[in-house]
């Protein structure tokens, strides 16, 4: 008698359990390579879905297809529990080797928990969640005649304890590699892996099935042949613009030679490394460059672009597209549009909504990736399976951190982690692209960079090169007004043709928006994250033809322009904040030397409410008083505010002020992140509670708290909340998903989803819920925004009252 796993939906053919467990096996294996681990993520393929070997599970799915008047019980029937006790009965009872008892507790809780998150070892409750799932839960259905089966059908017990043995050798070796890591961040980093291979494994292997996809191409080998074929072409490119009419102008002969220091360095071993181009130095194809060669040269499997705002990754995305004349393996992940719903027993063999939407093709596998650092952080925090099932594919990877000094301070110390983990174990190279280079080797949970990291030489003569703006302190006299300042761009409009203002939050930029519109006889453009990535890509577009044009025109953003957006306006206006953000606005003006010197006015904004922005907030302060010691003193800070020396003196002196926020605190707890995810037992409070409290320790290796962590990861503060809007293509994608069935179609619309998307506080949707502003599709798995509550000019309109059509009436 065979058991099933899975019954497609199109013809009703059974997946056998014998053959899931085998093909998620294989595919466990062969993502586990990545880290010389294949046995420890075989074995948790393995195992994961052994509880489906039971009368209970085949009676639940073959009565819930051939009876689906009756609908059964979701996750009646715990399927997840039983590889994961299997595991700790063999491992961890009795005279207990170090190594099986802690492959025990890494691989069992990436089984039970592949429907949900991982466990906790101790949770708050001073009670261990894993330890009931795998030594407590009796009543698991036919629990010791599954084993029986196991060994009968998917792999004898001989070569069962073998292959057990292999894999606690493997965990062996993990642990003695050379690295500055403890035991607990081994361990946490390990089984964050482990369980990232069984989530991709698991739903790779259930689609394939559910869409007879068995001849696809396997992850496990190069792709040099690819990337020798792109690197070919981005020399071609280089070589094509080489022969242009202005390529020997000072600036293009800089960038041409930044270009090729970056080729020479990719001969470096794989590390982490900065590559520090002054804003406008042709940073992106610099970049590629190296990554193409470096992949080429140590057998990478992807090059993925980590970058702050979505507006960039497009940006870029279009870019290196072009250049590499490849539609097909360029992916761009900009966030997450549906909700994921966490449901421990939800995967139970049969196929609704919720299951299409999991297992649809969202795993990082392309050659090249754009993403965003929210979506790269939550692939290591992050609670849920979608997140983390794209982990593994981070390593091997060649990684551009673009725009570095974006990293959200809370998150400072978990991201030189992951750095650090991929640096050290995931044999990926990762590089920290920008013109203004935090000091993240300089705090507590540094960021281990390579000695000799930077790719370009004499760099601060490289700046002193690159010079093209003079920053004028406006910010120490008289706080502006948007009426105030409206009268300082007319002035400035007498002389110049086209200008940016960059302010730092949405309203105040708003307001100045709709007071110049009335003001101005002049082209009034407006940008903000309220609009969805596509709005923003068009008005970029029209900005760009009318600076091409000479046209006049003044543009009025929030910061999310002045990160990587290649737009060059004759002057700018910054409102204070922080250096960095200074530096990177001055990069938006006479961004290719056009003319010799032009202006960037620094300005501070009275009407800007910052209390919510404490990072701006102390920026702002820190640059300030750096404007006041150049007033006094004309060579403090290296001379001006984007030297070398200026930024790093901002930096350290910015990562001593917000110190104690740099290991994300939890308020509610009253403790850090890495408190809960990699303290040492003796510095584990809910382990010191537990030893004095129910004495004598638990009978557990680990005691770090993984899901109540991820509970509270949040890479911005007040959790934003996708929805996808009805603009220009926007309604048809969502047409299309509300009639989508095939999973390959959920995966293809939700990736065009993404450029109509935007991120929402809860309050803003709680008042678009109130006011009729938000639909729901799938299911409630995708928030979507009525007609009218989108608007045309600004974007999310919160009230729900701009002109509009009935598509959601």
């Amino acid at each position: 008698m065979r058991y099933i796993a899975h019954i497609r939906e199109s013809d009703h053919e059974n997946q056998w359990v014998d053959v899931h467990l085998r093909g998620v096996q294989r595919l466990a294996e062969l993502f586990g390579a990545k880290l010389d681990i294949v046995h420890i993520t075989g074995l948790a393929g393995l195992l994961h879905d052994m509880g489906k070997l039971t009368s209970a599970f085949l009676n639940y799915i073959t009565q819930a297809v051939l009876h689906p008047e009756k609908p059964v019980q979701r996750g009646s029937v715990d399927h997840s529990t039983a590889g994961g006790k299997m595991l700790y009965q063999f491992c961890h009872t009795g005279k207990i080797e170090r190594e099986k008892g802690l492959l025990a507790e890494i691989v069992g809780n990436a089984i039970i928990s592949h429907h949900s998150y991982l466990h906790d070892y101790l949770d708050p409750n001073l009670d261990s969640p894993y330890l009931r799932r795998v030594r407590d839960k009796e009543d698991i259905s036919d629990f010791e005649r599954s084993i029986a089966l196991f060994f009968e059908q998917v792999m004898p017990e001989q070569e069962f304890l073998h292959y057990v043995e292999l894999a606690a050798q493997e965990l062996k070796r993990f642990f003695e590699l050379p690295s500055s890591f403890s035991m607990e961040l081994k361990c946490m980093f390990l089984t964050k892996f482990v369980f990232s291979a069984l989530i991709d494994a698991d739903r790779t292997d259930t689609r394939r099935f559910e869409e007879k996809a068995y001849d696809e191409e396997e992850d496990g080998k190069c792709r040099n042949e690819l990337f020798q074929n792109y690197y070919s072409k981005l020399m071609d490119e280089i070589q094509r613009f080489s022969q242009k009419g202005d390529s020997e102008s000072d600036i293009n002969k800089l960038r041409s030679a930044m270009s090729e220091q970056c080729d020479a360095f990719a001969d470096n071993p794989s590390g982490i490394y900065t590559l520090s181009i002054p804003t406008g130095g042709g940073k992106t194809l610099a970049s590629l460059r190296y990554a193409l060669k470096h992949a080429i040269a140590r057998c990478k499997k992807r090059i993925i672009y980590v970058l702050p705002y979505t507006t960039i990754i497009e940006q870029n995305a279009a870019e290196v597209r072009r250049i590499l004349d490849d539609e097909a393996h360029i992916l761009e992940h900009h966030s997450n549009v549906i909700e994921e719903v966490q449901d421990d027993e939800a995967d139970d063999g049969l196929v609704n909504i919720q299951q299409k939407l999991k297992l649809a093709k969202d795993n990082w596998d392309s050659p090249v990736v754009f993403t965003t650092m929210v979506q790269f952080l939550n692939a290591f925090y992050a609670k849920g399976s979608r997140n983390i099932r794209r982990l593994h594919n981070i390593c091997e990877s060649v990684v551009v951190f673009d725009e570095v000094q974006k990293v959200p301070v809370s998150c400072v110390a978990l991201f030189n982690q992951a750095l650090n983990f991929l640096k050290d174990y995931g044999r990926s190279s990762l590089v920290l692209c920008t013109a203004t280079q935090p000091a993240l080797d300089f705090v507590k949970h540094r960021l281990h960079i390579n000695p000799e990291a930077e790719m370009i030489s004499d760099l601060s003569q490289v700046i002193n090169a690159f010079k093209r703006v003079e920053i004028m302190d406006e910010a120490t006299k008289e706080p502006f007004t948007n009426e105030t300042l409206t009268a300082f761009i007319a002035d400035r409009l007498e002389t110049k043709r086209s200008l940016l203002i960059i302010l730092n939050t949405k309203s105040v930029v708003k307001d100045l928006y709709q007071l110049l519109q009335g003001s101005l006889d002049t082209a009034v453009y407006h940008l903000s994250t309220s609009m969805c990535a596509y709005h923003r890509k068009q008005i970029l577009a029209e900005i760009r033809d009318r600076l091409k044009n000479q046209e006049k025109l003044v543009c009025i953003s929030t910061p999310l322009i002045e990160a990587g957006v290649d737009v060059s306006f004759e002057c700018v206006i910054r409102s204070l904040s922080g250096l960095d953000s200074i530096a990177q606005a001055a990069g938006r003006c006479n961004r290719h030397g056009e003319d010799p010197l032009q202006q960037v006015y620094v300005i501070d904004h009275a009407q800007e409410n910052l209390v919510h922005l404490q990072e701006v907030r102390k920026g702002k302060e820190i640059t300030r008083q750096m404007l006041v010691d150049l007033r006094h003193k004309e060579t403090a800070h290296g001379g001006h505010l984007l030297s070398v020396a200026a930024m790093q003196y901002y930096f350290q002196r910015f990562y001593q002020e917000v110190e104690p926020l740099l290991e994300f605190n939890i308020k509610e707890l009253r403790l850090r992140m890495t408190d809960l995810l990699f303290a040492s037992p003796q510095d584990n409070r809910y382990f010191q509670e537990y030893c004095q409290n129910k004495p004598p320790r638990p009978p557990i290796f680990l005691v770090n708290s993984y899901r109540t962590a991820a509970e509270y990861f949040e890479v911005i503060d007040n959790r934003s909340i996708s929805v996808v809007v009805p603009y220009g293509e926007g309604k048809d994608i969502i047409a299309a998903l509300n009639g989508a069935e095939r999973i390959e179609d959920f995966g293809r619309l939700l990736r065009k989803a993404q450029q109509f998307t935007v991120n929402l506080f809860p309050y803003e949707v709680e008042e678009l819920d109130n006011n009729g502003g938000l639909a729901t599709c799938l299911d409630g798995q995708m928030r979507v925004l009525k007609e009218g509550a989108y608007n045309d000019e600004y974007g999310v309109n919160v009230n729900n009252d701009s002109w509009g059509g009935g598509f959601f009436s």
